[in-house]
């Protein structure tokens, strides 16, 4: 009777001990992909992160600056899985290079293109004409490589004020700088993208900058071809298209 006692206590104790392991097995291991993103995306990206972690059980790890950078780190073998870009030719770059994964580039967001000034020379800046003033600071994303920065000098070229105020514009490394130049009223007035204008505090939006002025200001994203996380980051591209980035797209000023 003992001897039966005691083999049926070391049954259940092996039948519990299997099933613990057996649950353990079943607990799936956080996954981690490194995002590169443009600065214009902080805002986004930011709240963007928590829903993301909890819901796909994956670590995001966030690098945000301008789309030049970006493009060059990954150039020079920086360890990124996906890649999300606010100029399309960046994206080219990488593409005409064969550093982005076959099959997975796609458009993810739309932008606009706006001029602001500091409220203390909003008096004196009432549009692009009145950037040509002597006494009104300038600053613009540098355009070699800041998207944001190219699209400003576009628009500038086309209603015919670049060469004008060329020589007196302050260039910035992203489009964050310009924002922080123009609210601690470092200069005057600048050109930033409608996204970075929806918390504005020292600022005010001059003037809606036509579209038809610059080239379209679409934000691609793609996985990278060397990516050591391809499934995941596959994943997150098409986290993109579900209603919750649609949301937070509209929230922070962007366009599906």
């Amino acid at each position: 009777m003992k001897k039966t006692l005691k083999f049926t206590i070391i049954a259940l104790f092996s039948i519990l001990f299997y099933a613990c392991g057996t649950n353990g097995d079943k607990t799936e291991a956080k996954k981690e992909i490194t995002i590169s993103a443009a600065a214009s995306l902080t805002e986004i990206m930011d709240e963007l992160k928590p829903i993301y972690e909890e819901k796909y059980n994956t670590e995001l790890t966030v690098n945000l600056a301008s789309s030049g950078t970006l493009q060059r780190q990954i150039e020079e073998g920086a360890p990124v899985d996906v890649f999300i870009s606010a100029s399309g030719k960046k994206m080219d770059i990488l593409m005409e290079k064969e550093l982005l994964e076959k099959g997975t580039r796609e458009d993810l967001l739309k932008n606009n293109l706006v001029l602001i000034a500091n409220k203390e020379s909003s008096d004196k800046v009432k549009s692009l004409k009145d950037l040509s003033k002597g006494d009104v600071k300038v600053s613009i994303g540098e355009p070699g490589s800041v998207p944001a920065g190219r699209y400003a000098k576009e628009s500038l070229e086309y209603y015919g004020d670049y060469e004008s105020i060329e020589a007196k514009l302050i260039f910035a490394k992203n489009v964050k700088q310009v924002l922080s130049y123009v609210e601690s009223g470092e200069v005057d007035a600048g050109m930033v993208y409608g996204s970075d204008a929806v918390n504005l505090k020292n600022s005010v939006i001059i003037q809606k900058i036509e579209a038809e002025s610059h080239s379209p200001i679409v934000y691609p994203g793609a996985v990278i071809r060397d990516s050591e996380n391809k499934e995941s980051a596959k994943e997150f591209i098409e986290f993109f298209k579900t209603s919750e980035i649609k949301e937070l797209a509209e929230k922070y000023g962007f366009e599906i």
